[in-house]
């Protein structure tokens, strides 16, 4: 891979999160030199680049981190430099007890590396006094605090379009999945056609995991965020949604594997896999408008000023799923009666999972 191409993002970064970062740096500068009316406030300038998160809830963490960071990178040479005085070696010797503090404190990469940068900049940047030092965290609160305010005002960030694709996508795929099962156990496909329909069940588990990541990454941008009450409903329903799809996915997988290990040229002509394809097709067909739930809700949320809070625990009014009661066996398959029973099995608690029976 190109060295160079390493200096490049996947993905860019909102334009309207340059626009508040450019914001937040102009402000926290001004405001710096209206309060303090000293040098050219870098601290604030610095601590506003770096507040200025995707997320509310981000930067206030971002905040705290590079205010302790710096709180303790001052305190720490403003010492040092009245002990030892001023020389190259206090400098170096400043960072080295600063990566030592940190490591001792546990603290977070941002804050380990800020209390060595702080350290090493009030030594190098001019002459140090008590008051000077105090500037200097004064600067880095006034430029959090101003980047923290400046992100919460303009537009705060909602990443709920993300989260709530990925929970559709995952339905949708995770249906298509049952009637890959519905379909190849009506044409009685072989072994390797199986294997194929295996390996697509199983990258569902990754899929299921980034729609997790979405659904964190949009919880958590909600978190502070005073744009998050009307969101926050249809996230819970996402939540719960997705859930549901963890146990269906692990079914679905399970199915697939089951008729691969165990299937054989003569099962498609037993009348029992017949209906039992039909059943997992109707469980494609639930799944299928569940996602068709999931896409509706933002429509409906667009028009609506509230969202039922009945869709926090669950699905709002749900139509009857296509299962039929579960099948019964009077005489069992002398060859596949384990895969049947075990196909039944799924179809069962499928049905318990679709119809919130299971808890």
């Amino acid at each position: 891979m190109n060295p160079v191409a390493r200096l490049r993002s996947s993905s860019r970064t909102p334009f309207l999160q340059v626009v508040k970062t450019a914001v937040a740096v102009v402000a926290a500068v001004l405001l710096c030199q209206v309060v303090i009316n000293g040098p050219f406030p870098t601290f604030a300038a610095i601590a506003a680049l770096l507040v200025v998160q995707p997320s509310i809830n981000q930067s206030f963490v971002k905040g705290l981190e590079r205010s302790a960071g710096v709180v303790l990178g001052v305190l720490l040479a403003t010492g040092l430099h009245f002990a030892l005085g001023d020389s190259v070696w206090v400098v170096l010797l400043v960072i080295v007890v600063a990566i030592l503090i940190a490591w001792a404190l546990r603290l977070t990469p941002t804050s380990a590396t800020q209390v060595a940068i702080s350290g090493m900049l009030v030594l190098t940047a001019g002459i140090v006094t008590p008051n000077y030092s105090a500037d200097r965290i004064l600067e880095t609160v006034l430029g959090a605090a101003v980047a923290l305010v400046v992100n919460a005002v303009i537009v705060p960030p909602v990443l709920l379009g993300p989260a709530h694709l990925a929970v559709a996508r995952l339905a949708r795929d995770t249906a298509v999945a049952f009637e890959r099962v519905a379909i190849g156990l009506t044409e009685g496909w072989d072994r390797d056609r199986w294997h194929d329909a295996l390996l697509r069940a199983r990258s569902l588990r990754q899929q299921h995991a980034k729609a997790e990541a979405a659904l964190t990454s949009a919880q958590e941008s909600l978190t502070m965020n005073p744009r998050g009450g009307r969101h926050r409903t249809i996230l819970e329903r996402d939540v719960v949604v997705a859930e549901h799809l963890r146990v269906l996915v692990t079914r679905v997988t399970g199915m697939t594997r089951a008729i691969q290990d165990n299937t054989a040229p003569d099962l498609r002509a037993d009348p029992m896999v017949g209906r039992i394809a039909t059943e997992v097709a109707r469980i494609g067909a639930d799944v299928r408008a569940l996602g068709a739930q999931v896409e509706s809700a933002v429509v409906a949320s667009a028009t609506s000023s509230s969202v039922s809070a009945s869709a926090a625990d669950g699905f709002d009014d749900p139509a009857e799923p296509a299962l039929t009661a579960p099948l019964e066996v009077v005489r069992p398959n002398s060859r596949h009666w384990i895969l049947i029973g075990a196909l039944l099995e799924d179809i069962r608690r499928v049905r318990e999972e679709l119809l919130g029976e299971d808890d």
